[in-house]
């Protein structure tokens, strides 16, 4: 059979960069995605610290060591990133969901406030700790 409505047809997703502009809010929601996804690796390192504390000196020692490391640095601040932004997203969701902020300009300048807040935030955090 042919296909009558070829050239009346969406362009689909999978085409970003080709066919598709990606907008502000499709990035920020996958980001927020990612960032979820992102926290556990924090979190696993957290909880092998801790029961490396629990198990041995020897053990504590290598779980620290490695976490006092460049690389633990980096994850940690990546994480504390990573938080900030996965928080946003959900303040930004939390507002959705009672009807406010539901425009594409407001969308976009959440966006971007979730982008601009979360870094400056981490750098506070960091300024602090």
């Amino acid at each position: 059979m042919a296909d009558v409505n070829r050239g009346n047809r969406p362009l689909s997703p999978f085409m970003i960069g080709t066919y598709y502009r990606p907008q502000m809010t499709s990035m920020s929601s996958i980001l927020v995605r990612i960032t979820g996804n992102a926290l556990i690796v924090a979190t696993v390192m957290i909880v092998w610290w801790l029961v490396a504390a629990a198990v041995s000196p020897e053990c504590f020692a290598s779980a620290d060591a490695f976490l006092r490391s460049w690389f633990g640095d980096l994850v940690f601040f990546l994480s504390t990133w990573a938080l900030w932004y996965h928080l946003g997203g959900g303040l930004r969701h939390l507002a959705w969901d009672f009807g406010y902020c539901l425009n594409v300009e407001t969308s976009e300048k959440l966006g971007w406030a979730m982008l601009i807040g979360a870094t400056v935030l981490t750098f506070l955090t960091m300024i602090v700790t």
